[in-house]
């Protein structure tokens, strides 16, 4: 096929639990007789291991036949600097994908799953052998796109940080965050377990999870509240291409100094989210679950909150 082998083609791959217990513990039989002590089966992590590096082979021969290929590491992928035309192929799982899309800017991603036995990949739809078909046909605009909302958080010392998935905004422990929230006219001072902001592509996650939770215990306890079936609803309408946003605070404290009414809520597009935070440590925003990927949000750093001004896109 002609210009196939001018495809600038990125591909990421993660570490396995094998090679992170390696790592700690320096080799693998030391690594099997710490787990295999504490009664668990290490097998697991061996066929695990395995069936990804089975995977990675058949995928770098088979991008290797299509183009250039510039193979990168997860830890690499924030100070990457991805180029215009490059087309990004990541070897799955789900939380990979999300952890590469936000550092792009209009590069379409291709999820591959490297175990469909083990992997759910609701952002994997291809398997490795798809790759030949796939490849040629999006570095040729040819392949559908879709366009998913992304937010952005953005600190008033000009730090940023984007979510494929989620913000979590409070403290790095366990310990109650305190900051003032302000979204749509209303203002409140809180002090809770975080704030969660939910895109479309996250919210059958962290978001349904939050929402579970207080249905479960509203009707546990007796107490009028959003139902289940509400609930699911709710989640149901924010779809990936929702150009808006979910925020739901967890576990409010009420207090005399502390609200609980500005709790759950919708940012539209061109609006924000406002949290100032009053925690003169430990004070975090970190996106998609990676708390390794923070912004740290001390005293008096005020975050603003809505949709991206980039879309990500995946391709389908």
């Amino acid at each position: 096929m002609s210009g196939v082998n001018d495809i600038r083609l990125v591909l990421v791959k993660r570490r396995t639990r094998l090679e992170e217990l390696v790592t700690r513990y320096n080799t693998v039989r030391q690594a099997q007789f710490v787990i295999e002590s504490m009664g668990e089966d290490f097998s697991d992590y061996l066929r695990e291991d395995e069936a990804y590096r089975q995977a990675l082979s058949r995928t770098q021969q088979s991008l290797s036949e299509l183009g250039i290929v510039q193979q990168l590491d997860r830890a690499h992928v924030p100070n990457y600097l991805f180029g215009s035309s490059d087309t990004v192929v990541v070897l799955g799982q789900d939380g990979l994908v999300a952890g590469t899309l936000k550092y792009l800017d209009g590069q379409p991603l291709i999820g591959v799953n490297p175990d469909s036995k083990r992997w759910d990949g609701v952002l994997l739809p291809f398997q490795v052998g798809d790759l030949p078909k796939i490849v040629p046909e999006t570095a040729a605009g040819r392949r559908r796109v879709r366009e998913v909302t992304l937010a952005k958080a953005t600190l008033n010392d000009g730090q940023s940080l984007y979510a494929v998935n989620d913000f979590f905004i409070g403290r790095r422990t366990h310990v109650s965050a305190r900051y003032r929230i302000a979204s749509g006219g209303r203002e409140e001072q809180q002090s809770s377990s975080g704030i969660i902001v939910s895109t479309g592509v996250g919210s059958t996650g962290w978001l349904k999870s939050v929402l579970a939770g207080a249905s479960g215990i509203a009707r546990r306890a007796g107490m009028a509240g959003i139902g289940q079936a509400s609930a699911d609803a709710d989640v149901q309408r924010l779809e990936w291409e929702s150009d808006w946003l979910r925020f739901t605070v967890r576990e409010p404290f009420p207090s005399r100094t502390t609200g609980i009414e500005l709790v759950y809520g919708r940012i539209e597009n061109g609006q924000a989210l406002e949290v100032v935070s009053q925690m003169p440590e430990g004070g975090v925003i970190f996106s998609d679950g990676v708390e390794e990927d923070y912004l740290e949000f001390r005293s008096g750093l005020r975050a603003t909150i809505g949709v991206a001004e980039k879309k990500g896109r995946l391709v389908v």
